[in-house]
């Protein structure tokens, strides 16, 4: 059997099953603590979303917001986009196996839809390249929320914005096809220094502004996200802030903090 085998359990989120959903349990049992944020929520659909990609104890609870509003349309598939922090290669690797392993269960790979691409697009297959993160703390999430979908991983080290945008727009005009964007936002400022910068990144997502990224945005994944909003411009989507917020919310470290948020195109 073919399997993307998990890299990061144990450390980026946990292990076992128990442990996953009492963890998202915990994440939602907070959320609907604030009636008036979930309300803000239900009324919101849409087919991709932009989300952290850091520990769950630092990002988990923003990533879990997309996930559950993305679960509402869905989709039978999931295409998951993230940057390299390993490995170094030109342009967009994409997964060619058949399934890939999470605590809670294998998730099956779209393979006919992974050859579609793989000949549409010209993408290779670089097996070091996916013992990435920045994909793999989104899987336990997808399996959680939509248990049969199938999943395909994309992982790009050195790529521009124009080698992705396309892929993603194809994706977005499948039937029952969801798109979700990996990044993180400043690494390792003061607080009051990375929320100034992270306010750029939001901002700029928010009005689908890829210029305004190139002010003072420090988003690791800055070149899925130029793509995504080139995409969702032309698509006519809207984009909404779901959450945001930094390590120090859970740490309690304000020196040195890592920034985070979550978006929804709708």
């Amino acid at each position: 059997m073919n399997t993307r085998t998990m890299s990061v359990a144990g450390s980026f989120y946990p292990n076992s099953a128990n442990e996953i959903n009492s963890m998202i349990d915990h994440f939602n049992t907070v959320l609907q603590s604030h009636p008036d944020t979930v309300k803000r929520f239900d009324t919101l659909y849409g087919n991709a979303v932009i989300v952290p990609h850091a520990g769950w104890i630092y990002s988990g609870f923003t990533a879990n917001i997309a996930f559950r509003t993305l679960a509402k349309t869905n989709p039978k598939t999931v295409v998951v986009i993230g940057p390299s922090h390993r490995v170094g290669f030109e342009g967009v690797s994409i997964a060619d196996n058949q399934y890939y392993q999470t605590p809670l269960g294998d998730l099956t790979i779209n393979s006919p839809l992974v050859m579609e691409l793989k000949h549409r697009f010209s993408l290779p297959y670089f097996p070091q390249a996916h013992h990435e993160h920045s994909t793999e703390v989104q899987m336990p999430f997808i399996k959680y929320y939509l248990p049969h979908t199938q999943v395909i991983e994309l992982v790009y080290a050195y790529a521009q914005p124009e080698l992705i945008e396309p892929i993603i727009a194809y994706a977005l005009s499948l039937q029952n096809t969801a798109i979700v964007i990996s990044t993180d936002l400043s690494h390792y400022y003061t607080l009051h220094e990375a929320q100034n910068l992270d306010a750029i990144c939001l901002d700029a997502i928010e009005h689908e502004d890829t210029d305004m990224l190139n002010k003072g945005c420090e988003a690791c994944g800055m070149v899925g996200v130029k793509a995504m909003l080139t995409a969702a411009r032309k698509k006519g989507l809207t984009s909404t802030i779901l959450d945001y917020r930094t390590s120090a919310d859970a740490s309690g470290d304000t020196s040195r903090v890592v920034g985070y948020m979550s978006a929804l195109f709708h």
